[in-house]
Formats: C-alpha cells, sequence, structure tokens
C-alpha cells in the first residue's frame, strides 16, 4: 500500500487513487477506473529543453523523437505505433521547457502488452544509428512548419530579449543545423544525454485503467522498476529571466498576421510556492473582469481597445512572467501609453480596495463548486494531466491542486501587486509597419529594443484613478450551493418534449453523471443564412457582434460557470448553453433579450467588421496544410465559402444592409433544439413553450435549410490548386462515398483505421516527406470520405500524390499479409473507439446533438456501424480499393498548394477547377 497521504478526490469521481514510489524512486499514481472501456499511460520527465546541451540546441526535442523508433526488447521502429493503432490507441508526446511527457491510450485488454512496450523507451532504447538521419530531418521538417507561424516568431525574439544567461533563451526545437554532423558522433551525444538525464527518480507515471489498484501496481512494479535511478538532481542556473538590463524595455515585433497588440510584462518569481492561495489567479480574475466598469469595458467604451487578457506569460523552476495583454484598435494603437496608463490605475484600484475576503472567496468558491461537480475527462488527457501535476503539487493534490484555494493572504497577494509596477515592466509591442533594427534567429523575425523614457515611466506612475473605472459587483449568477436532482430518465435516449409548425424541442434528464448541469443546443435555420457569399458574411458579421454586444452584461454568467456560443453553420446559426442549471434559463432569457434589441452602434460595427475583415485575411498566413484543409470543405460544400471571398464582401456592407440582413433571417425560421442534463421533462416543456411564443413573435415558420454536398461521382480526379506563399507544399486527396449508409461508414471508417499508422509509417518516418502527414475519416453533410495528407518541405504536389498513389497501390497487398488474428484485432480496435463510453455530460451532449444533425433519430448510429464493422472482411476492404481507389482516374478531388522551391513538382491536368463558382453550380450535389 502506498506510504503517502489520502488524495483529496472530488465527491463526483469514481474513480480510485493510489500514490506509490517504487523501489528506483519512480513516482507513480495508479488510477483504478471501472467505466472506462480504455486504458492509458503517460510518464513526464523532468528533462526539457533547458537541459539541452549549449552547442546542441534541440537535443532534448530529438531524444524525444528518438525514443518511438525502437527498443532493445522491440526492436522494428514502426512496432509501437503499430501495435497502439491496431487495438484502438493513439499516442505522442512534447518537449516542453523543463519536463518531456509520452503518453498514450490502447484498449483495456491489451493495456499489460502495452505497458511492455511502453516501459522500454525508459530501460533500453535502440537509438539506431541508421535512424538518426532521417529522424532530424522530421525534426527539420517540424521547426519548417512552423517557420511562418506568429506565436514562435515572437517566442523567439521573447527568448532573444530575456537575460541569455538564464536556460529559457535556448532555442528549443533544433533543426538540421543545430542537429548537424556525422551521424555516429550524434548518436553517441545523444546516447550521453539520455544516460546523464533520464533517469527514474526525477520521473513520473501516471496509469488508468479499469484494472485493480493492486493490479496496477504489480503492473507498475513489473515493467518500470527496471529502470535504472542515477539520483540525478536538478540544478539550473540561479540567473534571474530579466535582470536590470533587461528590464524597462520596449520589444517592437514585426508579425506576418495583421494584428495590434501590446503585453505588458511583470517579472515575478516562480509560482509553484503559491499554488495553495493562487493568489495570481485571484488578481487575475479583478484584471481581467469583462462587466461594467472594468479596465476592458473602459477601453472599449473608449475604442481603444477589443480584447485583453490578464495572467498569461511564460513561467518555470525560478520565474513567471506575468502578462497583461490587449489587442488595440487602430485608435488605441495610437494611443499606447494611455492604454498603458489605464492598466497600472487599475492594479493600483485592486491595490487600494480590491483585496477583500468576500472577492477572493467568491473566486475559491467557484473554483471548489466546479471540483466538487468535476466532470471526467478521457483516461488520456488524465494520465497526461495528473502525471504534471505530480511534479507541481504535493502527493494529496495532485488532483485537488488545480482547484485549490485555501485563503486571501493579503501581503502576499500586495506583494505581488507591488511588483506589477512601471519600474518592473517590459512592454511588448507586435503590430506591423514598426521600425526594426534586428533579426531574430531562426525565425526571421524583425524586432527593435529601446530603452522606455523615463517621462513615460512618471507619466504611468502617477497616482490618481479615473472615475470610469470600478471594480466588479458580487456575481448575481453563481448559485450558492447546487445539486444535482436525483429523478431518472424515462427514457434511454433523448425524445421530442415540444414539437409545432417550424421547431422541434428534444430532452433527456441524465442520471449517469450527477452534476447540476445541462447543456442547450438551439439551432435556427433560415434560408437567407448563407444563399449567397454575401448573405453567408452578414451572417457571421451579425454573429460576431451579437457576441460583442452581449459580453458585458453575460460575463459574470461566465464567471459562474454559465457559458454560450453562438456560431454559424450552412444553414443558419446555433446558439449553445451549458453550466449549472440553476440560472441557465435567466442567461437563455437575457441572450435572447439582447439578441432581439439589436442595438449595434455604428463605431462597433466599424471595429467588428475590421476585425473579421483582419482575420479573414490573416488566414493567408495559416499553414499550407490548414488553408487545404478550409478549402476542401468550401469546395464540396454549396453554402461554404473561401474567407478571402467574403472578405471581398465585407468590404461594402454597411450597417443598415446588415439590419435589414437580420430582420430577413428571422422573417422565416426553423428551430431545432436540445436539452439535456439537470433538466426535468415539465421544464423542458416549459421551454418549448415559451420559444415557440418567442418565435411566434419574431417570424413564420420554415422548413430546415438545405446542406447540399457536390457528388463527385463520375468526375474522375478533380483538381484544385491554391496559390500559398509558403516554402512548403501541401497536398489533400479526398476520396467521397457514394451513399451516406451505415456500410459505407463502416467501410470507410475501417479503412481509414487500417491504414493510417501504416501511411504514417511510410511516408513520415521511412520517405521522410514531411512532419504533417496523416489519413483521416472525414464526414461531410452525413456522407463518409476518407483523406490523406501531406504537408513537406522537402517535396512538391506531383511526387506527394504519386507517393500517395503508391501507397494506396501496394496497401492491398498489405492486407492480404496480415494474419486474421491481427484483422480481427484492428477491427476491436476501432469497435472499441466508436463505443468509446461517454466521458461526462458534455461529451454526451455532443454525441446527441451531432446525431440530431444526421437525422440519426434513433441514437443508435455508431451501434449500427459497429455491428458493420464486426462483419466486414478483408475482400471487402481489397475489393474497395480495387474498384474505387486504385486508379489514376478514379473519382475523387485533390487540392493541392506548391511551395516556392518546387516549381519543377507542379501537378498539372486537364481536369482542373479554375472558376469554383462555376463548378459549384454546376456539379450534382446530394442533398440532406
Amino acid at each position: 500500500m502506498s506510504d503517502f497521504p489520502a488524495i483529496h478526490t472530488s465527491q463526483n469521481d469514481h474513480r480510485l487513487y493510489r500514490y506509490i514510489r517504487l523501489s528506483n524512486k519512480l513516482r507513480v499514481l495508479l488510477v483504478e477506473d471501472v467505466q472506462s472501456n480504455q486504458a492509458a499511460a503517460s510518464m513526464a520527465v523532468q528533462v526539457g529543453h533547458f537541459d539541452d546541451p549549449v552547442e546542441r540546441p534541440g537535443m532534448a526535442h530529438f531524444l524525444e523523437h528518438m525514443l518511438f523508433l525502437g527498443t532493445e526488447k522491440y526492436p522494428d521502429p514502426g512496432e509501437y505505433h503499430a501495435f497502439i493503432n491496431q487495438h484502438g490507441g493513439n499516442n505522442n508526446a512534447w518537449t516542453g521547457t523543463e519536463q518531456t511527457n509520452f503518453f498514450y491510450t490502447i484498449n483495456a485488454e491489451v493495456f499489460e502488452e502495452s505497458l511492455d512496450r511502453f516501459s522500454q523507451f525508459f530501460i533500453a532504447p535502440k537509438f539506431d544509428i541508421e535512424l538518426v538521419d532521417r529522424e532530424r530531418h522530421a525534426i527539420e521538417s517540424e521547426y519548417s512548419l512552423k517557420l511562418k507561424d506568429d506565436i514562435r516568431r515572437v517566442y523567439q525574439v521573447q527568448k532573444e530579449s530575456t537575460n541569455q544567461a538564464h536556460p529559457f533563451s535556448k532555442f528549443s526545437v533544433g533543426n538540421l543545423t543545430t542537429l548537424n554532423g556525422p551521424e555516429s558522433v550524434l548518436r553517441e551525444e545523444l546516447l550521453a544525454f539520455y544516460q546523464q538525464q533520464y533517469c527514474a527518480n526525477i520521473m513520473t507515471l501516471c496509469l488508468v485503467a479499469p484494472a485493480s489498484l493492486d493490479q496496477l501496481e504489480l503492473w507498475a512494479k513489473t515493467y518500470f522498476e527496471a529502470i535504472v535511478n542515477r539520483e540525478v538532481s536538478k540544478h539550473y542556473p540561479e540567473a534571474l529571466l530579466v535582470t536590470e538590463a533587461e528590464r524597462l524595455k520596449q520589444i517592437a515585433i514585426v508579425p506576418l498576421k495583421q494584428q495590434k497588440r501590446i503585453s505588458v510584462n511583470f517579472a515575478l518569481p516562480g509560482i509553484d510556492q503559491f499554488y495553495k492561495r493562487k493568489p495570481l489567479t485571484f488578481i487575475s480574475h479583478l484584471l481581467g473582469n469583462e462587466s461594467p466598469g472594468s479596465l476592458l469595458s473602459y477601453l472599449k467604451e473608449q475604442g481603444l481597445a477589443n480584447n485583453l487578457s490578464a495572467g498569461g506569460g511564460i513561467n518555470g523552476f525560478n520565474f513567471k512572467d506575468y502578462s497583461v495583454s490587449v489587442q488595440l484598435t487602430d485608435k488605441g494603437y495610437k494611443a499606447i501609453d494611455d492604454v498603458v496608463k489605464c492598466i497600472f490605475e487599475y492594479i493600483q484600484l485592486i491595490k487600494l480596495s480590491g483585496l477583500e475576503d468576500w472577492r477572493y472567496q467568491e473566486r475559491a468558491n467557484l473554483l471548489n463548486t466546479a471540483f466538487r461537480f468535476q466532470e471526467q475527462i478521457k483516461a488520456l488527457d488524465l494520465a497526461s494531466h495528473l502525471s504534471i501535476n505530480m511534479h507541481h503539487y504535493a502527493p494529496e493534490d495532485v488532483v485537488y491542486g488545480d482547484y485549490r484555494m485555501d485563503n486571501l493572504d493579503i501581503d502576499e497577494a500586495r506583494s505581488l501587486l507591488n511588483l506589477m509596477h512601471p519600474l518592473n515592466m517590459r512592454l511588448q509591442v507586435v503590430a506591423q509597419d514598426q521600425d526594426t533594427n534586428k533579426q531574430a534567429a531562426w525565425y526571421h523575425t524583425p524586432y527593435k529594443v529601446s530603452d522606455i523614457a523615463p517621462s513615460r515611466l512618471d507619466f504611468w506612475q502617477q497616482a490618481e484613478i479615473r472615475s470610469e473605472l470600478a471594480l466588479p459587483q458580487a456575481n448575481p449568477f453563481i448559485v450558492p450551493n447546487p445539486q444535482a436532482r436525483s429523478e431518472l430518465s424515462q427514457t434511454p435516449v433523448p425524445v421530442i418534449v415540444a414539437e409545432g409548425e417550424g421547431y422541434r424541442l428534444w430532452h433527456r434528464k441524465d442520471d449517469e453523471f450527477n452534476v447540476p448541469k445541462g447543456h442547450l443546443y438551439l439551432s435556427l435555420d433560415s434560408q437567407k443564412s448563407s444563399m449567397s457569399p454575401r448573405h453567408a458574411t452578414l451572417t457571421r458579421l451579425y454573429v460576431e457582434l451579437l457576441l460583442d454586444y452581449l459580453t458585458e452584461s453575460t460575463y459574470q454568467a461566465e464567471v459562474a460557470g454559465l457559458n454560450y456560443n453562438i456560431y454559424p453553420h450552412q444553414g443558419g446559426i446555433t446558439l449553445h448553453l451549458t453550466g449549472f442549471t440553476g440560472n441557465q434559463e435567466s442567461l437563455l432569457a437575457l441572450i435572447i433579450h439582447k439578441a432581439r434589441e439589436r442595438n449595434f452602434t455604428q463605431d462597433r460595427f466599424n471595429m467588428i467588421r475590421k476585425q473579421i475583415l483582419r482575420s479573414w485575411h490573416n488566414v493567408a498566413q495559416a499553414k499550407p496544410i490548414s488553408q487545404l484543409f478550409t478549402s476542401l470543405t468550401v469546395t464540396l460544400q454549396k453554402r461554404s465559402f473561401e474567407p478571402a471571398r467574403m472578405a471581398e464582401e465585407l468590404e461594402t456592407i454597411t450597417l443598415d444592409e446588415l439590419h435589414q440582413h437580420v430582420s430577413d433571417f428571422f422573417e422565416k425560421v426553423y428551430l431545432e433544439g436540445l436539452v439535456y442534463g439537470d433538466w426535468l421533462v415539465s421544464e423542458a416543456q416549459a421551454l418549448g413553450k415559451r420559444l415557440e411564443h418567442l418565435l411566434s413573435l419574431v417570424s413564420k415558420p420554415s422548413n430546415e435549410s438545405l446542406r447540399e454536398l457536390v457528388d463527385l461521382q463520375g468526375v474522375g480526379t478533380l483538381l484544385r490548386e491554391k496559390t500559398i506563399q509558403h516554402q512548403d507544399s501541401a497536398i489533400i486527396v479526398y476520396y467521397q462515398s457514394t451513399k451516406a449508409t451505415t456500410d459505407k461508414m463502416a467501410l470507410f471508417s475501417l479503412l481509414n483505421h487500417t491504414m493510417s499508422s501504416t501511411f504514417f509509417h511510410e511516408l513520415r518516418t521511412k520517405q521522410q516527406l514531411g512532419y504533417m502527414v496523416g489519413t483521416g475519416y472525414l464526414p461531410l453533410n452525413r456522407h463518409p470520405g476518407m483523406i490523406f495528407y501531406i504537408q513537406s518541405p522537402s517535396t512538391g504536389p506531383r511526387i506527394l500524390l504519386e507517393a500517395i498513389d503508391e501507397f494506396i497501390a501496394d496497401f492491398s497487398y498489405a492486407v492480404m499479409q496480415i494474419t486474421n488474428e491481427q484483422w480481427e484485432s484492428t477491427k476491436q480496435g476501432l469497435i472499441s473507439q466508436i463505443m468509446e463510453h461517454d466521458a461526462n455530460l458534455k461529451t454526451r451532449g455532443q454525441r446527441y446533438w451531432v446525431s440530431l444533425g444526421n437525422r440519426d433519430y434513433q441514437f443508435d448510429q455508431r451501434e449500427s456501424v459497429a455491428a458493420k464493422v464486426e462483419t466486414l472482411t478483408r475482400a471487402d476492404l481489397i475489393k474497395f480499393m480495387m474498384q474505387r481507389m486504385r486508379s489514376k482516374h478514379c473519382d475523387r478531388l485533390v487540392l493541392f498548394s506548391c511551395g516556392e522551391q518546387h516549381s519543377s513538382q507542379q501537378l498539372m491536368s486537364n481536369n482542373m477547377i479554375s472558376d469554383l463558382r462555376a463548378f459549384k453550380q454546376a456539379a450534382e450535389k446530394f442533398n440532406f
């Protein structure tokens, strides 16, 4: 049994926990979860890029990659990935500043076998010299993938503008330059790094499975006690992240995407010491508030800002770089000093009046309620999260630590607020058209570091606080002591509780998850929502203006755990409301009331329009593969349009036209809704009556909008090129089912499941075509489909398509080679994924809502698909591939972009889509 104190868990948590230390000092958290059909393991190693040798940036990341590629006991480099995939799981890893995390999930019945494979990473990795060059090219691809990523580009400037003696300043990813030299030398260095750094006493393991704690403990000892303990102790340099030399600087950074943003940063000590009281969480709660009188509310009223967040920033063993980040308007960008002055005034207001126990208690109570009614998460997410928590919290707090807020220590909070002072600041300005005199290494970001003038510091230190700024009132949306009702559901799936011309409401009372929460989905279909690019643009603008308009009045509700989202879809708009049921109806009433007011001012209209235009223009800076994914749905769905096309329309839209569009939108609507959770039938029926009454006031009934999908039957290999300014090429090959039946859903799902790990291994690991390589099951408008995708820094689209075609051609033979036992195991792996138990109320609510969208009114589609998978044979798969995928002229859509260096590998065809609008108008379509 464990020698550690009992672990503090939620009353709502059915799992059992045990914290142990093995004889080699490896700390292990065992989690018995009888409700899960999946098991998961996660190892967090206290080694990250801070530990990289100075002469080898990226070594920790390179080691993470190499550990997956074979061990002494399981030497085949693709075996681990294939085993996990075959048995219905998935795996991944990441390298951070001070930790590296390896994790996977798999069918529970093969968990022990998987632990044998996983533990060997940390006992006897092979580090095959044949794979060294291949994997450093994979690192290069990963580095290349983010070359035009503004987050990474700004991060690099942060590294260069802090103290260069601090390990944060190191280049973390690595590439061919930093991992250069003979393979034998690099392998020796890798082995030395592994042997010096990877050690049982600085590792934490979490195992989650539907197995007893005693069984899990036995497995932990059997498979992980052989990890060597070298008694490594961690000693990073005591250098400060920000010294006098780096303080009081303004750092101008030029991004690729259009944006105007400032961050006021303060150097604070490491924050792990504060976790029991969380003073910074409390300060951020006040500083980031968005209700009337708040800092953001004032900045918005003055037309200076659109968004604000407080409390972000990097943190680590001896530092927290606390950040107040503001997204500025054009007016705000011209008045940066005034915006910064407002931030300091609000910090002063918190110091003078905000450190009150009731305010702290309000935030602590919300966290406590969230913990009491903590919803379960998937085994994989739980294992990964807890293995990391073990490095930050006391053993009894590994589950509770994120929620713990014991008491307000005013001296402690004030000492942190005293550090949020102009004399301890750095100001980061991210915007285009700034003067620069440097270029960051690796990511080539233009930037400039300047001293902040004493006159500005004097201005920011002036003590008066403007009268418009106020601390938030007591939160009226907080339910003091929420309780889940014990009434059992009368039905196993949702049923219709209210129906009439133009509307239908479904309901099911939850009786499994025992939380006083609900999910309310309301979808409004209107023929006017997206019948043309202009209509779709107007609908999107309406949604964004409405969300902006609602922010202040609903902010306190969101803080109290009542969340909502409004989003456009092909046929109209959807409102999704979630959170504690006590006040859900009040929030819904408020949203409906505000939505009907439609009090949009010209100023906010101009601002939001500019914001959307900026985000649509910025799409052109996204990764090529991301842009192709957007273009895939745009090419095939009649009512989806390219962001650039919608931006053209948005340029000329007026406020009057928007108001007219909203009236037209609501003239005739169809409403479909789902109420699921801690709602009684009578409450759902009463809601249905109110909604019916509301609809009768604003609109006439309508039918559901059509969701039309382009039918690719008989078109052959259809090509569409996207012109993207990027060094990488990218390609998506999409195969569409001819029918939207459960048979085809099963076939396409199994095809993807069978191919995915081999495709990844062949084209990414072996052929090194790129870092972003994969397959996916992709249903569009109910129609099953399958995609193959690659983004490549080294290879152009013609050769990428040839590689995909060659893989498909050879795969039939690979299917013939596998044994019956392997085939059945592959199918069971997929069935297990399809039938995975809903982890929480949210997951089940989403599944019910997707079922309604798919017109799966019996809510049994996944059972039908799983049953069909059971009956499929290898011959079925091979026959389908031979008939529908093997020919170069088969019906499919190929989307591609050609990288800047790959013009000699361009894809040419006389079957190209050159005019998307004409193609979509003329194409045959499936109606749904």
